[in-house]
């Protein structure tokens, strides 16, 4: 199977793989057109997605943005595609992990900082390198890193383009889950299994008001949840009615 991105589902869990490999999977705009068209076709499926995994091919998830490609010429379909894409992923309804091995860099640190979860393989190592190439942030890593980490970490990050190891991406709450190398996979599969195994309808409604409640104060927060959370979901009585049959 050819193609930059690549996509394979089991179980109600769709694995999206970036596969540069020979590229360190480098954040091209044609292996991000291919996936938004991806990500597009997977929200809609929320029937028969619940779950999303994102990972690199080959010894890294992501070097980040491809600088060979931005010599060459190549452009987007849009100015704000990239930036676009990633505040999809942030928006779509099934919850994102990103399962991250070697290099997570720059654009590619920005397009983790959008999926709700991260699995860390112990050879993964993030850093921020826009001032190396006297760039600035226009994916979001100037509002999703200091909400992530702490303004103060962001901007050590940022500043320093120092980079940081799995173990210190877990200290700092970039990371949920450090694994060894060869469970990295496992660990990321079960997880999207776990997550999958609970109701989508509740999945759904979990993400959207956590994200849409960081917006606002608590108590704008609080009255925002009860204004909107959806309640009940259709598989409720199912699922009460098995746990009930297990006593």
């Amino acid at each position: 199977m050819t193609g930059s991105v690549l996509r394979s589902d089991h179980e109600g869990v769709a694995t999206l793989t970036l596969n540069r490999p020979e590229a360190l999977n480098a954040l091209s705009p044609s292996l991000f057109v291919e996936l938004r068209a991806l990500l597009e076709a997977i929200a809609a499926e929320t029937e028969t997605v619940g779950c999303v995994i994102l990972q690199g091919a080959g010894r890294s998830f992501s070097a980040g943005n491809d600088i060979k490609a931005i010599q060459a010429g190549e452009r987007a379909p849009s100015p704000t595609f990239q930036a676009e894409t990633l505040d999809f992923i942030e928006a779509m309804p099934q919850p994102v992990i990103a399962s991250v091995h070697g290099h997570c860099f720059t654009g590619a640190l920005e397009l983790v900082l959008a999926c709700d979860l991260l699995v860390a393989a112990e050879s993964a190592r993030f850093a921020d390198t826009h001032g190396r190439w006297s760039m600035t942030p226009t994916w979001g890593m100037s509002q999703r890193l200091p909400r992530r980490i702490g303004p103060a970490r962001a901007k050590l990050l940022m500043l320093t383009g120092t980079p940081i190891t799995a173990q210190e991406a877990l200290l700092l709450g970039l990371a949920n889950l450090v694994v060894a190398d060869d469970e990295r996979e496992a660990a990321t599969a079960q997880l999207a299994a776990t997550i999958a195994s609970n109701s989508w309808h509740t999945l759904r409604a979990d993400k959207r008001l956590v994200n849409e409640g960081q917006r606002y104060t608590l108590a704008e927060g609080l009255a925002y949840e009860r204004r909107t959370s959806p309640g009940a979901g259709p598989d409720m009585a199912d699922r009460l009615r098995a746990f009930g049959n297990k006593q």
